[in-house]
C-alpha cells in the first residue's frame, strides 16, 4: 500500500514453509508481507488449497489466492534423496522453518527439530499442531472443525440462539486464530535469537490457541474458584445481540457508556428509561442485557438508517451500517485507503488483493509476489543455492521435483 522503498521490517530473514491449507499459509503470509523470504515447499500434488473456489488456472483457487502472496515456490518430492539435498541447503541459508505435518511424519522424512538444528544450529524452528504434544490428544487429525468442537467454541452460537445442537461458526476462525499465532511465535523466536545468538523449538497447537482465544471473555463466572456464575459473556451471548431493523434497512447500534444510553433513550423518545434501576450503571445494564437490547431494538424501528447516523454520530454514539460480503469489499474505507485493490497477476489476470491489514510508519508492509503458480520458482531458487542447468535438468528427469 506505500510505494516509499523502505527496508521491510523482516527483510533479509529467510523461512522455510512446509506448510499447507489455512493455518500455516496465513502465518507465512504475514511474514512475508513484513519482507521475509518465504519458501513455500510443496509435495508434487500441491497445497490442498490451491484446488479450493473459483479458478481461472489449474491449481489457483480463490482460498490459495488469499493467503500465498510474497511466497516463492518450490516443488520437491521429499521422498526422493537429491529432493532432500535440496531442503539441507535451503536450511543452511534460512533463518526459519515451519511445517504442519505430524511428528512422526517429519521425523521419518529426517526434518524433524534435531536434524534440522544440526544443519542449522541458530534455526528458528516451528512447529504448527493440532493439540500440545504433552497431552493426550497429540499427533490426532485436527482440522478446523474439529478444534471448534473440541475447544467448546461450537457452543456458543447455540448458547446465544438457545438451540440445542452444538454447530460451526461459519468460517475457518481455529485455523486464522493460530496462523495469527504462529506468525507472532515466529518473530518472538527471531527477536529471542538477536538477543540471545540461539534458536529454538517453537510448537503452535490449534486447540490451545483456540481455548485462549475463546476464554478471554466467555470463562466469566468460572475465571473464580469456586466458580462465581456461569460460563460464556452475558453481553455476546445474549439472543438480543445483533444489528437493528430500523424502517427501511439494519444498523450496528452499540450504546455503550452511561451518557450513551441517555441520548440514545432521549433520541428515540424514551428518556425515562435510563431512570429505570435495572439500566443506569453498566452493571445492572449488564445483569438485564437481554431486556435493554430489546428495548434498543424496538427504538431503533423509529427512524430510518440514516436518520439514526445523522444522529448518533454527532453525539459519539457507536454505530455502523450493516455491510454483505459482497458490499464490504467496495466500501470507502476499504478502496479509499487502498487496502483492499485489484492486481493483474500475471497468469491469472485480474484479482482482488486484501492486503497486510498493519501500518508501519517507518517500515511499510507491501506485495512483491504474486501469488505464485506451484513450482514456479524452482530453477530461480536451486540456481540461488548453486546448482547448475545440468543438475536441475538431471533432477527434473530423476523426480525431484515430482
Amino acid at each position: 500500500m506505500n510505494s516509499d522503498k523502505k527496508q521491510n521490517i523482516l527483510e533479509g530473514y529467510r523461512i522455510i514453509d512446509l506448510t499447507a491449507v489455512v493455518f500455516g499459509p496465513y502465518a507465512t503470509q504475514i511474514l512475508g508481507d513484513l519482507g521475509a523470504d518465504v519458501i513455500k515447499i510443496e509435495a508434487p500434488a500441491g497445497d490442498i488449497m490451491r484446488h479450493a473456489g473459483p479458478h481461472v488456472s489449474p491449481g489457483m483457487g480463490s482460498i490459495y489466492l488469499t493467503v500465498n502472496r510474497n511466497k516463492k515456490s518450490v516443488t520437491l518430492d521429499l521422498r526422493q534423496d537429491c529432493a532432500k539435498d535440496v531442503l539441507r541447503r535451503l536450511i543452511k541459508s534460512a533463518d526459519g522453518f515451519i511445517h504442519n505435518v505430524r511428528a512422526g511424519g517429519i521425523k521419518r522424512l529426517g526434518f524433524d527439530y534435531e536434524a534440522v538444528k544440526a544443519i542449522k544450529p541458530e534455526i528458528v524452528y516451528l512447529h504448527a499442531v493440532g493439540y500440545g504434544s504433552s497431552g493426550p490428544y497429540a499427533g490426532l487429525p485436527a482440522y478446523d472443525d474439529l478444534v471448534q468442537a473440541v475447544s467448546g467454541s461450537a457452543t456458543l452460537l447455540p448458547r446465544q440462539d438457545g438451540s440445542e445442537a452444538p454447530r460451526y461458526y461459519p468460517g475457518v476462525i481455529a485455523d486464522k486464530t493460530s496462523g495469527l499465532h504462529a506468525a507472532y511465535a515466529m518473530i518472538a523466536g527471531f527477536l529471542h535469537r538477536e538477543r540471545t545468538g540461539r534458536g529454538q523449538f517453537i510448537e503452535v497447537p490449534m486447540m490451545e490457541c483456540m481455548v485462549s482465544y475463546t476464554m478471554i471473555e466467555n470463562i466469566y463466572g468460572h475465571a473464580f474458584v469456586p466458580p462465581k456464575g456461569h460460563t460464556a459473556y452475558t453481553r455476546s451471548i445474549s439472543p438480543q445481540r445483533k444489528p437493528y431493523r430500523t424502517k427501511d434497512g439494519f444498523l450496528a447500534i452499540l450504546p455503550y457508556s452511561d451518557d450513551n444510553w441517555r441520548q440514545y433513550f432521549t433520541f428515540g423518545g424514551r428518556p425515562e428509561l435510563f431512570e429505570d434501576p435495572r439500566f443506569n450503571t453498566y452493571v445492572k445494564r449488564t445483569e438485564n442485557i437481554n431486556e435493554i437490547y430489546r428495548l434498543a431494538e424496538e427504538i431503533a424501528l423509529t427512524k430510518t438508517s440514516e436518520e439514526w447516523l445523522e444522529l448518533l454520530r454527532p453525539a459519539s454514539i457507536p454505530c455502523m451500517q450493516v455491510n454483505t460480503l459482497e458490499s464490504v469489499l467496495d466500501d470507502p474505507q476499504m478502496r479509499d485507503t487502498g487496502f483492499i485493490e485489484e492486481r493483474n497477476h500475471p497468469s491469472e489476470g485480474k484479482y482482488v488483493a486484501i492486503n497486510h491489514p498493519v501500518l508501519f510508519s517507518d517500515a511499510p508492509s507491501d506485495i512483491r509476489i504474486e501469488p505464485p503458480l506451484q513450482g514456479q520458482h524452482n530453477d530461480e531458487v536451486l540456481k540461488e543455492l548453486g546448482y547448475n542447468d545440468d543438475e536441475i535438468e538431471s533432477m527434473e528427469k530423476t523426480g525431484t521435483f515430482g
